[in-house]
């Protein structure tokens, strides 16, 4: 890149001191004669070595004044240009009238089979000075194109939320979609969406921030779950959350919270099958399935039930990362170790669902871990 950066430079001052010099011979030629070798062989056996048909006659004058010295001109401005760093859009656009002229005179010259040195040479140097600074002006704008797409779209994905909790195994991104979400539903109690986009990110970062801030976040994604069922009572997407984030505290904060919300889990669970049983691939039979297995036989809980919720998932994912290790934990507990076994090395052999694919991540490694006790 940098070689070429200085092969170009040293291109464009040379083009610029080829035709400063052809014009300053060709302004010469206007008024003193010229030596023959400067204009060519043939042009050399005329009159004035050739000065009177090259540089006199009104094709020297297309605007009145001679070519050569509007040259001279030229050549001095595009050089202070470049010392001055001047656009190379605008070096390009002063450089057009030159390569028209030089289209005209060097036409003229083949017609008319006239040789001339100096003329070629201003007529060379036009052309790579016209290239050498649209190049270099298209290649900025290009550049400068790009650069603004590229920043168009970095902040169009630092403001995209989903984008953001996409990448949720970053803590901070995650974070950053659960803030964006929370600032929508502030302004507006009735979206739906991103109430319980937030409770769902909430749970997230419930299981997985650092620990001092998870029972909040489960206590906040419980009332982001309420906001989406408050905006749509006939959608499951807001009950399933509630359950899930108070599964999480009653999982991770001791058998109050287990108790506490205990009947609430159940029931909202209980309203998603009602709803819609496919929901998120059979979460709630899922779900039900770890209930059953958490809670004890005193207060409800069931392995048996257990078994038949987290079979009734499956049917909806056979797959499912989540459904797989729930089902194996209640048949170990169940004395079936074998099955157990078979199921957790399904887990483990089991493609990455796009959608889950940290949860799915998540239960392999456990997997791995607890398989490894069945030996």
């Amino acid at each position: 890149m940098m070689s070429c950066m200085v092969f170009v430079f040293y291109l464009t001052w040379i083009a610029l001191v080829m035709g400063a010099a052809a014009a300053a011979a060709a302004l010469y030629g206007h008024y003193r004669t010229l030596p023959a070798w400067l204009t060519g062989p043939e042009v050399c056996q005329m009159a004035d070595g050739g000065c009177a048909v090259l540089f006199r006659s009104p094709r020297s004058r297309l605007l009145g004044v001679p070519n050569a010295l509007l040259g001279v001109v030229l050549y001095l401005l595009l050089a202070a240009g470049l010392l001055l760093r001047w656009p190379p859009l605008l070096l390009f656009v002063m450089t057009l009238p030159a390569v028209a002229m030089s289209m005209v005179l060097g036409y003229g010259l083949i017609a008319r089979k006239l040789q001339c040195r100096i003329c070629w040479t201003g007529h060379l140097a036009n052309a790579i000075l016209a290239v050498v600074f649209g190049l270099s002006a298209f290649h900025l704008k290009v550049e400068a194109t790009l650069l603004a797409a590229m920043e168009s779209s970095v902040r169009r994905q630092a403001e995209d939320p989903d984008a953001l909790y996409r990448q949720r195994e970053n803590i901070p991104a995650a974070q950053k979609a659960e803030q964006i979400w929370a600032g929508r539903l502030a302004k507006d109690a009735q979206d739906f969406e991103s109430a319980r986009k937030l409770a769902r990110a909430r749970y997230w970062l419930g299981t997985h921030a650092p620990e001092k801030s998870r029972k909040a976040y489960l206590e906040a994604g419980i009332a982001a779950g309420r906001a989406a069922v408050g905006a749509s009572t006939n959608r499951p997407d807001g009950y399933f959350w509630i359950a899930a984030n108070m599964g999480a505290l009653a999982e991770s904060f001791g058998l109050r919270q287990g108790l506490k919300y205990r009947g609430d889990i159940k029931d909202a669970l209980e309203t998603v099958l009602r709803l819609d049983p496919a929901f998120q691939q059979g979460s709630a039979d899922r779900a039900l399935g770890r209930w059953y297995f958490k809670v004890p036989g005193l207060f409800g809980g069931s392995n048996k039930k257990s078994e038949e919720h987290l079979r009734k998932s499956l049917t909806y994912n056979p797959n499912s990362a989540a459904s797989l290790y729930f089902l194996a934990e209640t048949l170990i507990d169940l004395g079936r170790k074998p099955e157990a076994r078979t199921l957790l090395e399904k887990l483990i052999a089991a493609p990455v669902d796009p959608d889950w694919a940290p949860e799915d991540r998540d239960f392999k490694t456990q997997a791995q871990r607890l398989i490894q006790t069945l030996r």
